[in-house]
């Protein structure tokens, strides 16, 4: 069969319309496009045909188990590039296309348009229109076909021309003939492009990590659960949605770290909780001291009624203890003299914990049993985890087991602690993982910021790569945190919470302003990863009561429940980082200003796109400090700002514009 043959079969040689650069994709549609529950997906495609007639089209979509298609209208924008809107409403994998056809009805109308206006005889127009329409009558239904057969008739009678092109040219018939197209031969984008729906916690969420061993109320006692649900009304109020455990499994006693890492262990020392499992169990395992599995899901419970979720660490390691490696020693990497291969990231050793080699002959059997793993702690009642190290397992083990686990747990979400390289980074986003680490924690310049958030939020990284800002954790504290006195915690605080969507703090070090480091190290003196801590939660000067404040501003204003809605704004001064977020479906613009320099006030002249804003120059608006609750009167394009740090290292200002009387004051985009 030749290449005619081909075409003449399914009648190929009439499929005029070409689609091409239909978006948003991923790597050309291999990887899933992100969105959450309730968002809207705009796809914009090019559309054209040969020669001038005009065409038409719509988007496709549908969800992963439903056997019909959905469609919404293709708008047209310029330059042949159309533009359509689905709604994404429940998590899941939803799929869509484009499809177009020539619309011989709007060529013809748009044909007789220009005729008639040069005076030209259209009766015999009028009686192609109406073979057009007859056409079109007999697909409609109910009172709409009645209208095309009228409308038919009137121009095939062409009584009266001026009539009937009145009639033809209405805006009411036009919209009935689109309902019903003729697309026989209409071009439909292949394959079709394929978008993952997040529950809404995907895109916003506020992370608080403690290390529930720290907090008993009696100094020198190992903590519990018990008394970790004593914390979640204080949690609750500062404003955190998602309590990040490390591990809770059984700690291994072979090769135990002691304080500050040391490789010898004093008796007491309660080791690395990311030295995974024990005679006691191992990763389905909780560690005895920490409580039951009814002390978990009471724990759960109760977070749960305050607005609170439980996120557990995934770590696929073990220590020499692990049953596992009695179990399943061919899941591990052994020496030519028959000892076990300890994990290193060179120069350091991590003698408590043994890599899983997932190289080894039974990779599957692996495979199955760490799902087993996942699906065990959902039935516990926890569907967020925090993926440790993702980077040091294989891509393919991560694209199987999160859309596996997602198949029957669409609420499933995982956030990958991967500080590695930018692909590697990606291409676990791309393979599923909900959010990601980041390296907010190590920008410190306005050039810098601006650079990352642009990468982030303005190139087809925003597709798939949900960023989630963390200003400390239990591995890193910055120099700025060692260095910056006070006034970095509030400015790193506001920067992490506005600039993402998604961020978190490692508390209670943050709230309290711990900052004594390793010398020469960006790794906290006397580290809860290695010893159990006393604090005083209330201490004076703690951040308490700003963390609040931030968190509550965050979940009033719709504006700072996005990333990618980011602007940043001109100013003349290098310390200062000042940019806005605007939310237009919810009438909320928020512009945020912080003074990078912690230890010298800052000030400069602001630059506000006006025009884009809706903000008429003439008039005078106010914005509203939602952190000290000052409000100021700015006029025009330039406004000052100035900052000083003893006192405020950032605003956060809500912005109203003079609506109908000089007194109303209302949110505009």
């Amino acid at each position: 069969m030749d290449g005619l043959d081909t075409l003449r079969q399914n009648d190929e040689g009439r499929k005029r319309v070409v689609i091409e650069d239909i978006r948003p994709r991923v790597d050309g549609g291999d990887f899933a496009v992100k969105r959450v529950a309730g968002d809207e997906v705009l796809v914009t495609t090019d559309l054209y045909a040969d020669g001038h007639d005009s065409v038409a089209g719509v988007v496709l979509y549908r969800k992963e188990n439903d056997t019909e298609w959905w469609e919404v209208p293709l708008i047209p924008l310029v330059n042949d590039r159309w533009e359509g809107r689905f709604p994404v409403e429940e998590p899941g994998e939803y799929f869509f296309t484009v499809s177009g056809w020539v619309d011989h009805f709007q060529t013809w109308k748009k044909d007789l348009q220009k005729k008639y206006q040069a005076g030209q005889d259209v009766k015999s127009e009028l009686s192609v229109g109406a073979g057009y329409i007859m056409a079109t009558a007999s697909r409609a239904t109910g009172s709409e076909k009645t209208v095309l057969l009228n409308t038919a008739e009137i121009l095939e009678e062409k009584k009266n021309v001026e009539k009937a092109v009145e009639r033809a040219l209405e805006d009411e018939l036009s919209l009935i003939m689109s309902r019903y197209p003729d697309r026989r031969w209409a071009t439909v984008g292949s394959p079709p492009h394929r978008v993952y729906v997040d529950r809404k916690k995907a895109s916003f969420s506020t992370w608080y990590e403690l290390f529930p061993r720290s907090w008993s109320e009696k100094p020198g006692d190992h903590g519990t659960f018990r008394d970790v649900e004593r914390l979640l009304p204080e949690i609750a109020r500062m404003g955190f949605d998602v309590l990040y455990f490390p591990p809770i499994h059984p700690i291994g006693t072979t090769n135990r770290k002691g304080q500050n890492n040391s490789p010898h262990a004093q008796k007491g020392d309660p080791g690395c909780p990311w030295a995974i499992g024990s005679p006691d169990g191992g990763h389905g395992a909780i560690h005895p001291e920490l409580g039951t599995f009814d002390d978990f899901r009471s724990l759960l419970e109760k977070a749960r009624n305050v607005g609170i979720e439980v996120a557990l660490d995934l770590a696929f390691q073990c220590s020499p203890d692990h049953p596992y490696l009695v179990e399943h020693p061919e899941w591990f990497k052994w020496r030519p003299d028959g000892t076990i291969q300890y994990a290193e990231n060179p120069p350091k050793k991590y003698e408590d914990v043994v890599p899983i080699n997932f190289d080894c002959e039974n990779w599957h059997e692996l495979w199955l049993e760490l799902k087993r793993v996942v699906l065990f702690w959902i039935e516990q009642g926890v569907t967020i985890f925090r993926v440790d190290n993702p980077h040091t397992k294989p891509f393919l083990f991560w694209d199987w087991l999160i859309n596996e686990v997602k198949k029957d747990h669409p609420e499933a979400l995982f956030l990958s602690e991967a500080f590695t390289r930018p692909k590697i980074m990606y291409r676990l986003a791309k393979l599923g993982f909900s959010q990601s680490y980041t390296y907010f924690t190590w920008r410190n310049s306005k050039k810098e910021f601006i650079d990352y958030l642009t990468e982030l939020t303005r190139t087809p990284v925003r597709e798939f790569f949900r960023p989630n800002f963390w200003p400390n954790t239990p591995d890193i504290l910055p120099q700025h945190l060692q260095f910056g006195g006070r006034a970095a915690f509030p400015a790193r605080l506001v920067l992490a919470a506005t600039l993402s969507s998604n961020y978190g703090i490692y508390g209670p070090v943050f709230e309290l302003l711990e900052n004594r480091a390793v010398p020469g190290k960006e790794e906290y003196q006397n580290s809860e990863k290695y010893q159990i801590q006393q604090w005083n939660w209330d201490a004076p000067g703690n951040l308490k009561e700003f963390i609040a404040l931030v968190n509550k501003i965050r979940r009033e204003n719709p504006a700072l429940q996005e990333t990618n809605n980011i602007t940043f704004l001109e100013i003349d001064n290098d310390f200062l980082l000042c940019y806005v977020k605007g939310n237009p479906t919810r009438s909320n613009l928020v512009i945020t200003a912080v003074n990078l320099d912690f230890h010298r006030t800052q000030s400069g002249w602001v630059r506000l796109p006006l025009e884009r804003l809706g903000i008429d120059p003439e008039q005078p608006f106010l914005v509203h400090d939602l952190l000290s609750d000052a409000r100021y009167i700015w006029q025009g394009e330039w406004n000052y700002i100035e900052l000083n740090p003893e006192l405020q290292s950032a605003h956060i200002f809500q912005v109203y514009h003079r609506m109908r009387r000089e007194e109303d004051f209302d949110y505009f985009m």
